[in-house]
């Protein structure tokens, strides 16, 4: 029996339509697709670089007009993307929260709040929300092939993963104090948090080198450390490498319904709701 997927309200209108506006937002299997991909892909970087040289003070006074039309354009031309994406799917609202819709959403936030804030004392607020603009750089990963392997390899390495984190924040907080008893305040460790602090640094080979042990039993507990480091850094490349093996070779089709990608070439019907690809 064919599922029947509902629609939100004001969406049943011209579906041979919308089914092709899918195509060409949500796919690239077509030359539309693919340009449509192409176009966008350059808009996000040259936008993100405009965000870049907003910041840099000399560049921002010379040419901030310039700039800040240059913003608005490219506003309006992600304002438009996110309104094609939500009229061609069958159900708007689920896209609207998932992970991408939220992004498409910040990326545009931003400059249309400076319109409301316009007062004085609210240019700090107005700065903070402009520098979430920065947001649209997740918006590249819908255009890198093996994200979604990617992101798929580390659902399924999830469980293990928090394991290895787990056993990780356990020998951090334990070597951290043991070191606090070892070495003490006076060369300054000063409190376990501070100790445990000095612990991942040391475990992730960062080495910042602010603390450092001065007793001949601290450095001895150190260089413990230092080699499990070296081990355990190849702990979670192995579980995600391992996973990225079993994945199967995903399509760049996405759900008519959800909008979700990541299926199967051969796939029939969406892993996620259930519609038929």
């Amino acid at each position: 029996m064919k599922k029947t997927i509902k629609e939100e309200p004001g969406y049943r209108w011209l579906p041979g339509l919308r089914e092709k506006l899918h195509t060409i937002v949500f796919e690239a299997d077509t030359f539309a697709g693919k340009l449509f991909d192409i176009i966008l892909l350059l808009s996000i970087v040259i936008s993100l670089l405009v965000v870049m040289l907003e910041s840099v003070q000399a560049i921002a006074l010379q040419y901030g007009v310039f700039l800040t039309v240059i913003e608005w354009v490219f506003t309006i031309l992600f304002s438009v993307e996110y309104f094609l994406r939500l009229i061609s799917v069958k159900r708007p609202l689920k896209y609207m929260f998932s992970f991408f819709g939220v992004i498409d959403f910040l990326a545009i936030l931003p400059t249309y709040m400076t319109i409301f804030f316009v007062q004085s004392h609210y240019l700090l607020v107005v700065r903070s929300l402009r520098l979430l603009r920065i947001f649209r750089v997740l918006k590249l990963a819908r255009y890198i092939s093996e994200a979604q392997s990617f992101l798929s390899a580390l659902k399924r390495a999830r469980p293990k993963i928090l394991v290895f984190l787990s056993a990780v924040t356990t020998i951090v907080i334990i070597m951290g104090t043991i070191m606090y008893q070892i070495e003490g305040a006076e060369n300054g460790f000063t409190s376990i948090p501070r100790s445990i602090y000095w612990a991942i640094v040391t475990l992730t080979t960062v080495g910042y080198g602010d603390i450092a042990p001065r007793t001949i039993l601290g450095q001895f507990v150190a260089s413990i450390i230092m080699i499990l480091g070296y081990a355990i850094i190849a702990v979670p490349t192995g579980i995600i490498t391992s996973e990225f093996a079993q994945s199967k070779p995903v399509s760049t089709q996405a759900c008519p319904s959800c909008s979700k990608e990541g299926h199967e070439v051969d796939a029939v019907h969406c892993k996620f709701c259930g519609a038929r690809m």
